[in-house]
């Protein structure tokens, strides 16, 4: 969708925008709780490691790791049922169609008896984690004002935090990991009543020749206002979607997908797109979180490690509710510069902490922790949110549905990898060197994103477009 900078509507459009995306909020709570069960189920069961005497299931390490990193393997695959099915059912149906696999994972776990369960479950979560994906970015890029959409899509990664800290917190009180799981099931609920009130994307009415309807959505979306006051804005988009929907030599490229992939507009912002998401994994710990228990173990700190799992969780929602405040005054640009930078330095310096300063014990272990909740935190307001901000601008109009499907299901390929071997890679160059390689691969990140990455902040989607193509 293509808009004009100059809109003005007002309090109550932003209010009405806000309520839109609650239900791609409530998606991204969900999100993180999914990816924080592994976590939890892991901690409770690796190698007997359960406090609940009633407990009975127990897991190895090895499938420890492939229950952890199961639900990225298999996340492209939920990716691809959306593809197939976000033009025809619209964002609205398929973001309540994502709940379905939750509801049915959640209930599995409270009964599972065996490892095999376990690991159906991680693919049922899969499959909803990479549903959701493409229908609530697209859905977020397009009902969106310019002046909101970088500041809306950046809170995505709060509500993130959110369902990790709400699910880390439930768990600290009732240490048992299977009430945990079951009682977050009135999330999904709640998700699929309030996604039924929002409206449809006029994008995806405009596509279907439903203009009324668009319309219509559109006044609601921009606070209920008359007919005249969004009809430039109604114009704008219509044109802006013309020549995926009208012109038919444009119809006619886009039989072959796959060969309009190695034209710059699409090509240059999906190679940026892969390495971003590369070095957002390397130095924001998520390929981590499945292991959190037995690192911070490591680290040594005489703490309550669930509650500092918690803790960590929390530094991220406030790192990025001051992210939704710097991206609109520093830019996308700067931001992912200078956390990746802090975050490459602080890995560095754990690992040379960890091999060469173990004289003071008690001293090593906090600043090692300390310096690792300091990268939760400083990537939470920058590369992480950013991440998933430029996925929602950086994509031709024509495309954006798919190249979101796609490059989120290679993200979560990439995080299988990083998920699955991070055990082995650690036992290999030892636990410590691991963090010092790694932050020096973001080093190199840093002079990448220097001469590559363009500030996306207050530009239109045209505008963004017009970059890649030169």
């Amino acid at each position: 969708m293509e808009e004009s900078k100059s809109y003005k509507y007002g309090i109550k459009s932003t209010l009405a925008q806000c309520w839109a995306v609650s239900g791609v909020w409530l998606l991204q709570i969900e999100l993180g709780m999914q990816v924080i069960t592994s976590t939890i189920v892991i901690g409770a069961l690796e190698n007997n490691a359960s406090r609940d005497e009633n407990e009975f299931l127990t897991i190895t390490s090895e499938e420890a790791s492939w229950f952890g990193s199961l639900s990225n393997l298999l996340t492209p695959l939920g990716n691809v049922l959306s593809t197939l099915l976000l033009d025809l059912l619209g964002h609205k149906k398929c973001m309540i169609l994502a709940n379905m696999p939750c509801l049915v994972a959640q209930i599995m776990l409270y009964f599972a008896t065996n490892v095999k369960i376990l690991y159906v479950c991680s693919i049922l979560m899969a499959l909803s984690i990479g549903f959701m994906s493409a229908p609530s970015l697209g859905y977020l890029g397009e009902v969106c004002e310019p002046k909101l959409r970088g500041s809306l899509s950046s809170t995505m990664t709060i509500f993130y935090y959110v369902g990790t800290i709400i699910l880390t917190m439930l768990y600290s009180v009732t240490k048992q990991w299977r009430l945990t799981v079951i009682m977050s099931m009135v999330f999904p609920i709640i998700t699929i009543i309030i996604l039924l009130t929002i409206p449809d994307s006029p994008m995806w009415l405009l596509a279907k020749g439903k203009h009324l309807k668009a319309h219509t959505n559109l006044r609601k979306l921009r606070g209920n206002v008359s007919y005249d006051k969004c009809e430039n804005e109604f114009q704008e988009m219509i044109r802006y979607n013309m020549p995926s929907n009208n012109d038919k030599s444009h119809q006619k490229e886009n039989t072959n997908t796959w060969k309009q992939f190695f034209k710059p507009a699409v090509l240059r912002p999906f190679r940026l797109m892969m390495i971003y998401f590369f070095f957002k994994n390397l130095l924001c710990g998520l390929p981590l979180v499945p292991y959190l228990v037995s690192i911070f173990n490591k680290f040594g700190a005489p703490v309550n490690v669930e509650w500092t799992i918690s803790f960590a969780m929390f530094l991220s929602i406030i790192g990025s509710l001051i992210a939704v405040f710097l991206i609109p005054k520093l830019g996308k640009r700067f931001l992912t510069l200078f956390t990746l930078s802090v975050c490459s330095v602080c890995y560095i310096i754990i690992g040379l902490i960890g091999i060469y300063w173990k004289n003071a014990q008690s001293i090593t272990s906090w600043t090692i922790l300390v310096l690792y909740l300091t990268t939760i935190f400083i990537s939470s307001t920058g590369i992480t949110p950013i991440a998933w901000t430029l996925i929602t601008e950086i994509f031709p109009v024509k495309y954006k549905n798919i190249l979101c499907n796609i490059s989120s299901a290679l993200f979560y390929v990439i995080t299988f990898f990083m998920t699955k071997y991070y055990p082995e890679f650690s036992n290999v160059v030892e636990f410590y060197n691991a963090f010092t390689i790694c932050g020096i691969f973001g080093l190199f990140g840093c002079i990448y994103f220097y001469f590559c990455l363009p500030e996306t902040e207050n530009k239109t989607l045209q505008e963004i477009t017009a970059f890649f193509k030169n």
